[in-house]
């Protein structure tokens, strides 16, 4: 009988420090907010580096589902076609250097002429092996305000998204190009599909260092905490089409 109420006391003090997660705001955190800080310029690919975009083809992509890109090339960027998708790169990858340009749309324009569709708040991401999602959004004049309240810190620019929040705020205005260079470490998984090595990621966001070697808890979740799914040692590389017309340029990766 004694062994049987210590372990209903266990059960419920576990139950009270680790609640289910049921709703999308559960895993939203407000603070700490990071500090703003004043980005720098950008710098040219190395020689070893596997050009992905160069701004005047999708030969290196894929709708996710397989089709053509539908996303809008044009003056050596692509844009998101709100509606057509994600896309992922032909090759996949694992450990790797990645170097991203992106830009989110100016609020000044309402509609995009070749979607005729609202522009949002530049929300976008990139998901490493199609799961980690390094979050690009406009985190400019934070808090920003999305549907009447501030956008959580664990979902601006530069977090992995609901789980590592950036050390500082880097961005730039909307409508001027931003940068990601980033070191990522995939996970590994043992024989009987457990997790025995996480993701890492190191993040340098205009040049400036905004996340240092975090450890990533799993795939990315909207709802619920994120957890380790089992996949190979290199997938896909995904950018996310999130309805804004977010632009992207100068992709280029290194594999480690």
């Amino acid at each position: 009988m004694k062994k049987l109420n210590i372990f209903l006391l266990l059960s419920l003090i576990t139950v009270n420090l680790f609640p289910q997660q049921k709703t999308a705001e559960s895993t939203e955190l407000y603070s700490p907010v990071p500090p703003v800080v004043t980005p720098g310029e950008s710098s040219k690919p190395p020689s070893d580096a596997i050009i992905l975009f160069d701004g005047t083809s999708f030969d290196q992509w894929v709708n996710d589902n397989g089709n053509a890109v539908e996303w809008i090339m044009r003056e050596g960027c692509m844009t998101i076609k709100p509606g057509s998708g994600n896309i992922k790169t032909k090759r996949w990858f694992g450990d790797c250097q990645l170097h991203i340009e992106w830009r989110c749309p100016t609020p000044s324009v309402k509609k995009e002429a070749d979607t005729n569709t609202e522009q949002g708040f530049g929300n976008s991401g990139i998901l490493l092996q199609s799961r980690y999602e390094l979050q690009i959004f406009d985190s400019y004049n934070y808090p920003d305000y999305h549907n009447g309240k501030p956008i959580y810190v664990n979902g601006q620019a530069g977090s992995v998204y609901k789980q590592v929040i950036p050390l500082v705020n880097a961005c730039k205005k909307q409508g001027e190009w931003q940068i990601y260079d980033i070191i990522y470490m995939a996970p590994r998984f043992s024989d009987n599909g457990r997790i025995s090595i996480p993701a890492r990621i190191t993040v340098l966001h205009n040049g400036v260092l905004i996340i240092n070697n975090s450890e990533i808890l799993g795939s990315m979740n909207y709802i619920g905490l994120p957890e380790y799914r089992p996949h190979g040692l290199k997938e896909p590389l995904s950018l996310q089409e999130h309805g804004d017309p977010v632009s992207y340029r100068n992709i280029w990766i290194r594999e480690l």
